[in-house]
């Protein structure tokens, strides 16, 4: 089919109305956000595609080609999704997409030709129907960012100074801190918590999380605790720009996250930690670990490690005794442009602990790329290294 530029965006958006429409009810049910930026990230990539490439590329389009072109398309939105940290579960998000597709091919193949018989001749264009188009979809737009924004879990602004805790937070919500203090610990037990600008002082873990999904949080410190920074058990998270110091001893650990294989990966990135046996450290989990920086570990720095999987990307570690980047027990790790200075033998006289940059440990397998490190890399025991 030929179609024209009109053509392609009215039949486009016409597509879009249900599934958009969808994603609001959806939205409004989960009480989540990751519906409505989903359909939006995918009307965005299609009209994007018919504006820059298909408009000047594809004077003619054979109907076989919405394959391809829609396999395209997801791959955009996937990136999309990874870059702007959409918590999307990736299985609903993948039959959400593919609907919406199978939705679009019905109306252009068969929907469309039959109440418009001149659709094909016209180029894909819908007449009245597209100028009723243009002025319901920005209704449409309001209207579905008005159901999203009603269903939206509560705010809760914490007051300055100091607040006794532990707090538990047990419902979707956000909290938000205005120079506030919490003292004994954070626990999280439900989806879609957000945890922004707190600080947490003391007890055992600063910030808990457990049995949670869609949970993020920003610009959080934690400071004097006696085990863990923030751990994380069975649950998936989004953390940024955290501040956490640890002290120096042996069994603590800036950020834990394990247990979560099964879950959508949990992403840290942009934090600082200081101090602990361990920084940043997954256990039987996805992660993605990038833009730290981790020093004054006492064994290793960053781990990835007991099955897990995992890209530690562009993070500095400083300081590190044993191992700065440690890969171990049947993990697959990607390890891209990051920097190890100052890593040094941790004095245990164990050889995988000799103050190595990276560590492959125990049958599993890591690829490196353009990194930095000052001792270099090494395997044990059945661990692999491959240099790309």
């Amino acid at each position: 089919m030929s179609y024209t530029l009109r053509g392609r965006l009215e039949s486009r958006l016409a597509a879009a109305f249900l599934p958009v429409v969808a994603a609001a009810l959806l939205a409004a049910v989960l009480g989540a956000w990751w519906p409505l930026q989903l359909a939006a990230l995918t009307v965005a990539v299609g009209v994007a595609c018919d504006v820059l490439l298909y408009h000047r590329l594809l004077p003619y389009q054979p109907a076989w080609l919405a394959l391809p072109l829609g396999a395209g398309e997801l791959g955009l939105v996937l990136a999309l999704v990874w870059r702007y940290d959409v918590a999307a579960p990736l299985l609903p998000g993948l039959v959400f997409y593919a609907l919406a597709w199978l939705w679009a091919q019905i109306l252009g193949h068969a929907v469309f030709p039959r109440l418009r018989l001149t659709y094909g001749e016209d180029g894909g264009e819908l007449g009245r129907g597209g100028g009723a188009l243009r002025l319901a979809a920005p209704v449409l737009a309001v209207a579905a960012l008005g159901v999203a924004w009603a269903s939206q879990p509560p705010v809760l602004r914490l007051p300055s100074g100091v607040v006794h805790g532990p707090l538990v937070l047990d419902r979707p919500q956000t909290v938000v801190g205005t120079g506030t203090i919490v003292y004994g610990g954070i626990v999280i037990t439900a989806d879609d918590v957000t945890v922004r600008d707190v600080v947490v002082r003391g007890g055992e873990t600063g910030i808990e999380v457990r049995e949670s999904e869609d949970v993020r949080l920003e610009r959080v410190t934690v400071e004097g605790t006696s085990l863990d920074g923030i751990t994380a058990r069975l649950s998936s998270l989004a953390i940024r720009d955290c501040r956490i110091r640890m002290p120096r001893r042996e069994g603590t650990q800036g950020i834990d996250v394990s247990f979560a294989g099964q879950l959508a990966p949990t992403t840290i990135r942009g934090c600082v930690v200081t101090g602990g046996a361990e920084g940043i450290v997954a256990h039987m989990a996805r992660v993605s670990i990038r833009h730290n920086h981790v020093s004054r570990t006492l064994m290793r720095g960053i781990a990835i490690t007991e099955m897990s999987m995992g890209d530690a990307t562009r993070n500095v570690v400083e300081d590190a005794e044993g191992v700065a980047i440690f890969c171990g027990d049947y993990s697959h790790c990607e390890l891209v442009e990051n920097a190890a200075v100052g890593t040094r033998p941790d004095g245990s006289g164990v050889r995988s602990r000799a103050g190595y940059g990276v560590v492959s440990h125990y049958y599993s397998s890591a690829d490196l790329r353009d990194n930095q490190l000052d001792r270099g890399a090494a395997g044990f025991l059945g661990g692999r290294l491959e240099h790309r």
